[in-house]
């Protein structure tokens, strides 16, 4: 039997391996600005994570606007009259008919989108001929549970998604 003679590595085998390894790495660094452009940007990870609200901070008859989603969102704390003045409305006689229950988890906290349904305004809080809000831009008012009562807008203000995870502590989202 024939002895198959050895093949040492040559000054070449060694080159050839050292281009090799330089073009991978070339390679990677120029792919590696193209791949991570494709991740979201911190501000749009950061704008979809849940909000959390401390409704200790928040006195009875306050409305507090929070951003989400770059959305302002107004959180009222409805006084026991706000609570029953938006019971005791007539729903058939709403332009888009909705009880408050269907509006609130609890009644004494209303969580909405402030954004007039109308053309996108910032409505105003506590104004109005319903004392809820008030959107300047075209007159649209607002009662207290965010129903749109009078004006041109079509629709309530809208409930975001939220839940209360204790009984000072609201999350939106």
């Amino acid at each position: 039997m024939a002895n198959a003679p050895s093949v040492e590595p040559t000054r070449r085998d060694m080159l050839y391996i050292a281009t090799g390894a330089a073009a991978a790495v070339g390679a990677a660094s120029l792919a590696w600005p193209f791949i991570s452009q494709m991740s979201p940007d911190a501000s749009t990870i950061a704008a979809g994570a849940p909000l959390d609200v401390d409704l200790g901070a928040i006195p009875e008859g306050a409305i507090v606007t929070v951003k989400w989603r770059g959305k302002p969102i107004f959180v009222r704390h409805r006084t026991k009259k706000e609570i029953e003045e938006a019971k005791n409305v007539q729903v058939a006689q709403l332009p888009d008919p909705q009880s408050d229950a269907d509006r609130v988890k609890k009644p004494e906290w209303l969580v909405v989108i402030g954004v007039c349904t109308h053309l996108g305004c910032i409505p105003l809080g506590q104004q109005g001929d319903y004392e809820g809000w008030f959107c300047p831009c075209h007159g649209s008012h607002y009662d207290t549970s965010g129903r749109i009562r009078r004006g041109p807008a079509p629709k309530n203000l809208e409930v975001p998604a939220y839940a209360f995870t204790s009984d000072t502590k609201l999350t939106i989202g």
